[in-house]
């Protein structure tokens, strides 16, 4: 089986107003950025798409769910989560608790979960099942000692799974390949991007913060990144076969 899968951390929409506002351009309205991200997604027409920092209905998005526009757009189902625990004091704060991550896939969703790690500001992996492949999205945190922490219960997370496999997202891995590297010795994960490129900050790449890994029984057919400024982090796309054994 033959599928393209898209990770795209699209910084709640908003980098076209960062280009033009630096420091307030988290703030400014987001939806005719939004298309355009939409209509870059559409052009490379992927099975699956992992997206990072999406806003579920702040004023910033005109109170409309960027997750549920994108997939009317693109004609997707959709799975959506807030970023931080149901208990966390980010949830009482304007604009922070509109702020997650998501899947948009073009197959029926077979099973989602939403697990958060115990250490971290940012603490959601998704789950995602589909029919052949399942699929964990993170997006890590900003402290060294935090995200190792979450790396360890990544890794007791996905050591559970008994089928294909992909953990992708935005690591935050400053000292890229070399942060996750026990992670994929313990768990057997390879890395899609064998010539580990730098994926932040797109107008000018120099850090690895975000990945693709997946199990063995996943073959990559092609892996690229394509130098697009649509945000400040650039897209990945894999292609890839299931071994059906």
């Amino acid at each position: 089986m033959h599928m393209r899968f898209l990770l795209y951390n699209i910084c709640y929409g908003t980098h076209g107003n960062q280009r033009k506002l630096p420091v307030l351009g988290l703030l400014g309205r987001t939806h005719t950025h939004l298309h355009e991200i939409t209509q870059f997604i559409k052009t490379h027409n992927p099975d699956v798409v992992g997206l990072v920092e999406v806003d579920s209905g702040s004023y910033r998005s005109g109170r409309k769910s960027q997750v549920e526009l994108m997939a009317d757009e693109l004609g997707h189902f959709h799975a959506y989560c807030s970023k931080y625990a149901a208990n966390s004091r980010w949830q009482r704060i304007p604009v922070y608790n509109k702020q997650g991550n998501a899947f948009l896939a073009k197959d029926t969703i077979h099973g989602e979960k939403f697990h958060y790690f115990e250490r971290g500001m940012k603490k959601l992996v998704i789950e995602l099942e589909l029919e052949k492949v399942t699929f964990f999205l993170v997006h890590l945190a900003l402290s060294y000692k935090a995200r190792q922490a979450q790396i360890l219960h990544l890794y007791n997370m996905i050591k559970e799974t008994h089928r294909p496999y992909i953990v992708a997202g935005d690591f935050n891995a400053f000292m890229g390949e070399d942060e996750i590297r026990l992670l994929m010795s313990a768990s057997g994960l390879k890395n899609a991007d064998k010539d580990l490129q730098p994926s932040y900050p797109s107008r000018n790449p120099r850090r690895h913060l975000d990945f693709i890994l997946h199990s063995p029984e996943i073959r990559v057919t092609e892996f690229q990144m394509p130098q697009v400024q649509l945000s400040d982090h650039l897209p990945l796309i894999l292609d890839f076969e299931v071994d059906s054994e």
